[in-house]
């Protein structure tokens, strides 16, 4: 499984980002299942605007079934919310902790992002362990 984060989804469904080209590429070389987060979604259509065609592409995306949805539970969303304080002085915001949340929970470390500074830096729990992202 890897988990996706906002600047692939706006890169491979808005052509003008300039990202479009090599999200598109990294995506025909993935064959695990892509799973994103609420918050990360919401992020996403924000960014692509809500009657763009990227948001129509990405609507179309998610209901084929090629990015599936990790949902919070009351105990996932306190732990996002830890992790936002913990890491106040990178900031994370709450897509961020969305994800490490998710990696936690799913015991993953797989991430496609472009944001490679800030999830170079954050630790995922799994376990006793703390691990690093693996960026794909």
């Amino acid at each position: 499984m890897i988990l996706v984060d906002t600047g692939p989804l706006v890169a491979l469904f808005d052509p003008r980002d300039d990202a479009h080209a090599t999200a598109q590429q990294k995506l025909s070389t993935l064959s695990d299942e892509l799973m994103t987060t609420v918050p990360v979604l919401a992020e996403a259509f924000y960014l692509l605007g809500p009657a763009s065609r990227g948001s129509a592409g990405l609507r179309e995306f998610v209901m084929r079934g090629a990015l599936s949805l990790w949902w919070f539970s009351e105990r996932s969303l306190q732990r996002a919310f830890r992790l936002m304080d913990d890491y106040a002085d990178q900031p994370m915001d709450l897509a961020d902790a969305s994800l490490v949340t998710a990696a936690e929970a799913l015991r993953t470390t797989r991430v496609f992002t472009i944001d490679r500074k800030d999830f170079l830096a954050y630790r995922v729990r799994i376990g006793r362990t703390a691990r690093g992202f693996t960026l794909v």
